[in-house]
């Protein structure tokens, strides 16, 4: 049984009744749409809805049987995420070694180093060894035709599908003093912020959005969806401070972090899209895309959160 049940039994499972009540709220609001005018806005409505009942219940099952599960669900995020990203970022063959370093190397190693606790490894393993390394390889193919810009283009994809991602299981580190045996509800909590502000911009901006951010960027990003939605999102991360070891001011504080952070995230992975000319990173989620397309906030958001609490909290 996890250290989640274990130790925090009411926290944790009135957060997962408010959520399957948010969900039903939602599949009901759903369907009665879509018997009204099922437009593509509300099919696609629909099809979020159900992915997020799959992927509630799989983050959940993690949650239960504790930490090793949640650490090879993450190794699974970053191996898909990485591989959508290099899918759509075509490599060549002299990059072959330098894949496979990347895939069956760089990824078991980092999730390794968590849950062997090992922090000062896992905080420069990849940004420094990894760094080194993946150019070496790749110029020992002998291919050194656009050697600079595929060396980069690689590195940068295992930065942002791995090592910033694995900031967010890495919250099971932090030996927070009186939060012992609680970590995976902070979490949780990330996760619920960065998801809730996502949500509640989709929404506003459709329903009130007029002044598009960055429209060559991405043209569903709006000013009013990004201020009414962030705004609800911060109130539900503050309102949420109870499950954290934040105060009231804290949580508000480290919600309106996760909400700039993850806007940001979003706006710069789509600017990628863009510039390879793709909507979606791909189609495994129903809905929602690719993997990449569920995690481009939470890569922003989560290393920044991660040692603005750790500053907070550890000695």
């Amino acid at each position: 049984m996890s250290t989640v049940i274990t130790q925090a039994p009411i926290k944790f499972w009135w957060i997962l009744a408010g959520l399957i009540l948010l969900l039903v709220v939602a599949s009901s609001i759903g369907q009665y749409l879509a018997r009204k005018n099922n437009t593509e806005v509300i099919r696609n409505l629909n099809d979020r809805i159900r992915a997020w009942w799959i992927m509630v219940a799989v983050l959940v099952g993690c949650f239960v049987i504790g930490k090793v599960a949640t650490l090879v669900l993450y190794a699974l995020l970053s191996f898909f995420a990485l591989r959508e990203f290099i899918t759509l970022t075509p490599t060549r063959k002299g990059d072959h070694w330098a894949l496979c370093i990347c895939f069956y190397i760089a990824i078991p190693l980092q999730y390794w180093l968590i849950g062997a606790d090992w922090y000062g490894l896992f905080v420069m393993c990849l940004p420094v060894y990894g760094f080194l390394l993946l150019p070496a390889v790749t110029a020992l193919s002998g291919d050194t035709d656009a050697f600079i810009s595929r060396v980069a283009k690689i590195q940068w994809g295992l930065m942002l599908t791995v090592y910033c991602l694995s900031y967010a299981p890495a919250l099971m580190l932090l030996p927070i003093p009186g939060y012992e045996g609680q970590n995976l509800l902070l979490l949780m909590y990330l996760l619920l912020v960065v998801q809730l502000s996502d949500i509640f911009q989709y929404i506003v901006g459709k329903l009130f959005g007029k002044t598009r951010v960055a429209p060559n960027v991405s043209p569903s990003k709006t000013v009013e969806g990004l201020m009414g939605g962030g705004f609800l999102a911060i109130a539900a991360g503050t309102a949420l401070w109870w499950i954290t070891p934040f105060t009231l001011l804290q949580a508000a504080f480290l919600s309106f972090i996760i909400v700039a952070c993850g806007f940001l995230g979003g706006l710069s992975l789509s600017a990628i899209k863009r510039s390879i000319g793709t909507k979606d990173w791909g189609y495994l989620i129903s809905g929602h895309g690719g993997v990449l397309d569920r995690l481009d906030s939470v890569v922003f958001a989560a290393p920044v959160f991660f040692h603005l609490t750790r500053f907070a909290f550890v000695p």
